[in-house]
């Protein structure tokens, strides 16, 4: 899969570099907010705070804990046909469908249960090595970050 540099999400980690390839075609909103709070600088030093062996690791609360979000407010639902599988980014939520807001996953494997239930807006096309080492944990001790996450194209050539 190739992606245009907008559409393309770079997060460095503790446990290195892991490309996102962004799926505005599937959720233009959720896409257009993770773009916004990335230019913000929301998602530098957060916490992968709750990370399941063999599900998924979850990041973008403020706080760590998973109790926060942004200040933007929720987000409508955009469920769509993709499949939770392995390397998948999808917007964490509370009960409500429409409660998603800066937190999100990225499945380590399989999760097809999730399907139509929680808005899938990007696949890792990079570093899912990166992603499988994060340190596992609900909570988890002493987590893993990220460090820096920027989109392709804001990024200065080196």
């Amino acid at each position: 899969m190739t992606t245009k540099p907008e559409d393309t999400l770079i997060l460095e980690t503790t446990k290195g570099k892991v490309k996102i390839a962004l799926r505005p075609d599937l959720a233009p909103k959720h896409v257009e907010r993770i773009k916004t709070l990335t230019r913000q600088g929301f998602y530098d030093n957060i916490a992968f705070h709750r990370v399941i062996d063999g599900f998924m690791a979850q990041t973008g609360c403020p706080h760590g804990t998973g109790t926060g979000g942004s200040d933007l407010g929720n987000l409508q639902a955009e469920f769509n046909q993709e499949p939770h599988v392995r390397g998948v980014c999808s917007m964490a939520r509370a009960s409500s469908p429409n409660s998603a807001n800066s937190q999100f996953f990225i499945c380590f494997s399989d999760a097809r249960f999730l399907d139509k239930q929680y808005t899938v807006w990007g696949k890792v096309i990079e570093g899912m090595e990166a992603v499988d080492k994060i340190k596992r944990g609900e909570p988890v001790r002493d987590p893993d970050r990220i460090v820096k996450a920027q989109i392709a194209s804001d990024m200065k050539a080196s």
